[in-house]
């Protein structure tokens, strides 16, 4: 079976290759020893070129293990290094697109919510910190001591039973940014159980990078990257999306 059979490739040259990562995969390996997103595309391009030895891949950013959508690698050091400045700077444009649970029963979580729900689009700013004793990240005051911004624009594409389809784009790159802010508001995304889903969503949640919109870096021309849905929302989510596609 061929490696190429295990990807979703939505861009490629001699500089960057770009894919639909599953969810549930990590982007990168650490100490671990389960299989990566970054270990299988560098088998599939050592398998498609037929290179000898070490295949370099850079990563260049990543997505949370449960997160689905456009994932962006360098081929060559020099465009590592220039894809990775973008990020750094925050030129690079990345819309999520996430699923939210509109609290029910819970008068404080469900107040919070109408109220930040009402407008169909609006910015979300909070200052997050990790929290290691909870392997977390938190909202907490601006004046807290390493607290950094976490800013994202939001619009409602949808809503149907208690549950909000959204458009994300965020202007920073913090840490879990999208599942936290979301959370904070009394909506966490659908299946994230680690800040509050009452739900399950297999090994993915519902958060899904939808594009990523980056300077080619030789060319420097734009380049968007657009990942199709994974086929389960559609089964999970059939009102919600129906009629949007």
């Amino acid at each position: 079976m061929s490696f190429s059979e295990h990807l979703d490739i939505i861009y490629e040259d001699n500089h960057c290759l770009g894919l639909n990562k599953p969810a549930g995969w990590p982007t990168t390996h650490f100490q671990g020893t389960e299989e990566t997103v970054d270990r299988l595309a560098k088998s599939y391009l050592k398998e498609k070129y037929r290179k000898a030895g070490n295949v370099f891949l850079g990563v260049v950013h990543r997505l949370d293990k449960p997160v689905s959508g456009a994932l962006l690698f360098a081929r060559t050091s020099k465009a590592a290094a220039r894809l990775s400045e973008q990020f750094r700077l925050g030129v690079v444009e990345k819309v999520y697109w996430a699923v939210v649970e509109v609290p029910n029963g819970q008068r404080n979580a469900e107040a919070i919510a109408r109220l930040w729900l009402q407008q169909d689009t609006g910015v979300l700013d909070d200052w997050l910190i990790k929290d290691d004793s909870r392997q977390c990240i938190t909202v907490v005051s601006r004046y807290t001591p390493g607290a950094l911004l976490a800013r994202v624009v939001y619009q409602v594409k949808a809503r149907h039973g208690g549950l909000v389809w959204l458009e994300l784009r965020p202007h920073t790159g913090r840490k879990h940014q999208l599942r936290v802010q979301l959370a904070h508001r009394g909506c966490p995304v659908y299946g994230d159980t680690k800040y509050g889903s009452l739900y399950r969503f297999g090994h993915a949640i519902a958060l899904h990078a939808r594009s990523l919109t980056f300077l080619h870096p030789v060319s420097q021309a734009p380049i968007t990257l657009t990942a199709d849905l994974p086929r389960y929302w559609y089964g999970r989510f059939a009102y919600l999306l129906k009629g949007r596609f």
